[in-house]
């Protein structure tokens, strides 16, 4: 159990510290179609801080926390609600947490279990840290909405 918690530790800790530009790695050409990926947080527990979120582009990327996408918005308690324009058709992922404390990193107690609030798309939370499979979704030709709980 302590090594599940510590491996969410290091997870959530590298999300913010081991970013890409906006543009990634993937490759456009003329005839890529682009999407636009919307992600809404109707409840978030306070104003205080921010929503940091984090769009991955494979698998791979995930597992070495490689962001195609990030953003992060004010916190709420009204809700949020961020946008990832010009996603061409693939599969992804997306991570979010509520820095609350606004420290820009995720914090954690000391036996290891999150202070903070955390979702993903497709809002699977299982013990330990988020899993791109079951995160993921797939951008074909139109755009798509996902509301993420905390």
């Amino acid at each position: 159990m302590i090594r599940i918690l510590i491996t969410a530790v290091i997870y959530l800790i590298t999300l913010l510290t081991q970013a890409q530009d906006q543009k990634g790695s993937l490759e456009l050409n003329e005839e890529t179609k682009l999407s636009t990926v919307e992600l809404t947080i109707n409840k978030v527990p306070s104003d205080k801080g921010y929503i940091y979120f984090a769009m991955y582009a494979s698998e791979e990327d995930f597992l070495k926390r490689n962001m195609y996408k990030k953003t992060r918005v004010k916190a709420s308690i009204e809700g949020v609600k961020v946008s990832f324009t010009q996603v061409p058709s693939g599969t992804y992922a997306i991570t979010c947490f509520h820095d609350s404390n606004d420290n820009g990193r995720m914090d954690f107690s000391s036996t290891g279990m999150p202070e903070e609030d955390y979702g993903m798309t497709n809002n699977v939370m299982s013990f330990g840290p988020p899993r791109f499979n079951d995160a993921k979704f797939e951008v074909k030709d139109k755009d798509l909405t996902f509301e993420i709980i905390f």
